[in-house]
């Protein structure tokens, strides 16, 4: 009882934000996220104390997951990007340094945090009915009658993670392999409801990013040699190979001790036995003509000899993760018991054949009709396989996001610079009734307001990673990037070709202006409906969905931490 400790109260913290240890936190996080930002975004190299796996990154996927963050302001706030990530894949980083910014510049106004977050949400419902409307010059609606806008949104993606170390070859061919593998994935056929379909990646290191590849339907792995030569598989009277899809062991393991107790009378043999019931299921297979047998675990030696000299092919080991996909496209049930096979869990493939991609060899399962399809996706070493693998996997939910809503944003900081040129434009045209509805000051509202347009116009600076001075124009409030080593008092249009989305050059007087500056001229009209320039090379796109999720959990997240008076911390 003498090393019992007694129990401690907990820590109270008042007003955490006026601490300095939470602004010194708050903007060292800030400076990690912004130095990632971006196509010209810094790589971060985390590892934990004792050694072990070392990720070189700049997703914020990546580097939340790994980042130790104590503070429980900054946990608030991770956590919260860390979710919107997990809902929508892409504008990770956006959400991160937009919340942070808007942290910043709100605890500096000297504003009550009540009258802030009344203010700030008022902003944020005039931001997204904006880019709701038909009016909104920041948002290029998606044409899929062909594919060049949808190539932009792939290929802003992949720009955007500078670890994936792709060259101009490499990023055409990957973005192009990713939009094909979506397109798999989309149902040629749709009565009610469209589901799509699945995209499995296929990972082959070691190999050259242009020797990957989209295959329709399914790779299993297999490292048997015998696969290797050439596959002849029976067909039943339709010209379709029956396959049934099992998720028991079939390995003839004994019982589970933990499922309860079994009595075995002496003189039999309970392995035997067991082997016995699986060659009976082996030869119900044959004789209902089955031709292919994949099992999520083992099959046993002595099945997988009796079901090849009858002419059917047995594949074990498939994992639990293709299961799904293989049921779908099949349109087999998962077998889950051997005392019970009925016909109607079986289904059926168009073909079964065997690639080989390096030392790998696989069998390939393809379908009647193509909803599942096998990314086999190819880098030089590892550390780059895995930033393009998840640059892959946010392609292809962006995609499947901009399905649903065809829509994109602006990308290159333009869509933020638009947003706040556009919001200072309102905030001098409301209504005194519009004061009094928010129950503050005109004062106040263009304080808030241009604190929440500082923190935008932030977002967009944080793109600039070589010390060039950023512009904004006066006509479309896009964002233009002019390369380090020019005197500030230059000609404009002489440094600058094109705005960072790419939509506009510089062929008329945009009367441009530092975007450090303290406010901003209002924009006089939107952005052209027809871009002058070829939309395929040069356009850079955000995900719609991502990107307005991001402002909402950015700003909401800010009004929350401001709003703290107290954190309880418990210390035992």
């Amino acid at each position: 009882m003498s090393r019992l400790e007694a129990k401690k109260p907990p820590l109270v913290i008042s007003e955490p934000l006026s601490k300095d240890t939470v602004s010194q936190s708050l903007s060292l996080l800030s400076g990690i996220l912004k130095s990632c930002y971006g196509p010209a975004g810094r790589l971060k190299q985390l590892h934990n104390g004792v050694g072990g796996y070392v990720c070189t990154t700049s997703q914020s996927s990546a580097i939340l997951s790994r980042l130790s963050v104590s503070h429980p302001v900054l946990r608030v706030l991770t956590a919260s990007v860390q979710n919107h990530v997990s809902r929508f894949s892409d504008c990770g980083l956006f959400t991160a340094i937009l919340c942070c910014s808007l942290v910043e510049n709100f605890k500096s106004l000297g504003v009550a945090s009540c009258t802030v977050v009344k203010i700030s949400k008022h902003l944020l419902s005039l931001c997204i009915d904006y880019l709701k409307s038909e009016a909104c010059g920041c948002r290029v609606s998606i044409d899929f009658s062909g594919v060049e806008t949808l190539l932009c949104l792939v290929r802003s993606i992949l720009t955007s993670k500078p670890a994936c170390m792709l060259n101009k070859p490499e990023m055409d061919h990957l973005t192009a392999l990713i939009l094909k593998a979506f397109m798999f994935t989309v149902p040629c056929h749709v009565e009610t409801k469209a589901v799509l379909g699945k995209c499995i990646i296929v990972p082959v290191k070691g190999r050259r990013v242009v020797d990957s590849t989209v295959l329709p339907g399914l790779l299993i792995e297999t490292s048997e040699i015998q696969l290797a030569k050439p596959l002849t598989v029976k067909r039943t009277c339709s010209d379709v190979i029956k396959i049934a899809l099992f998720c028991v062991s079939m390995s003839g393991d004994c019982f589970n001790p933990e499922e309860g107790t079994i009595t075995v009378h002496h003189g039999i043999s309970l392995e035997m036995s067991e082997l016995n019931h699986l060659l009976n299921v082996g030869k119900q297979l044959v004789n209902d003509e089955v031709s292919l047998v994949v099992c999520q675990k083992v099959i046993h030696p002595s099945l997988k000899q009796y079901l090849k000299e009858n002419h059917v092919m047995a594949v074990d080991r498939a994992g639990l993760a293709l299961m799904e996909p293989l049921s779908r496209m099949t349109d087999s049930k998962p077998i889950a018991s051997l005392h019970s096979l009925s016909p109607s869990c079986y289904g059926s493939l168009k073909d079964v054949r065997i690639e080989s991609f390096g030392s790998k060899h696989f069998v390939h399962l393809i379908p009647k009709d193509t909803v599942v399809c096998s990314l086999i996706l190819c880098n030089r070493n590892e550390t780059a396989w895995d930033e393009v693998k998840r640059a892959c996997e946010t392609a292809e939910h962006v995609l499947q996001l901009t399905i649903k809503e065809p829509l994109a944003l602006l990308g290159g900081g333009c869509t933020e610079t638009h947003l706040a040129s556009y919001i200072r434009h309102k905030s001098f045209s409301l209504s005194n009734n519009s004061f009094k509805d928010l129950d503050c000051s005109r004062t106040q509202y263009q304080l808030v307001a241009d604190g929440f347009c500082r923190s935008l116009e932030s977002v967009a600076c944080s793109l600039n990673h070589d010390g060039g001075e950023i512009l904004t124009d006066a006509v479309y409030g896009h964002c233009w990037f002019v390369p380090s080593g020019f005197p500030s008092v230059s000609n404009w249009s002489d440094l600058v070709s094109k705005c960072g989305c790419g939509i506009n050059g510089n062929t008329e007087n945009l009367n441009w202006r530092l975007l450090q500056g303290q406010f901003g001229s209002p924009v006089i009209q939107g952005c052209p409906e027809e871009p002058s320039v070829k939309v395929a090379d040069f356009l850079t796109l955000d995900c719609f969905a991502a990107k307005c999720s991001g402002l909402q959990v950015a700003l909401e997240t800010a009004n929350l931490i401001l709003d703290l008076s107290y954190v309880i911390e418990d210390q035992n």
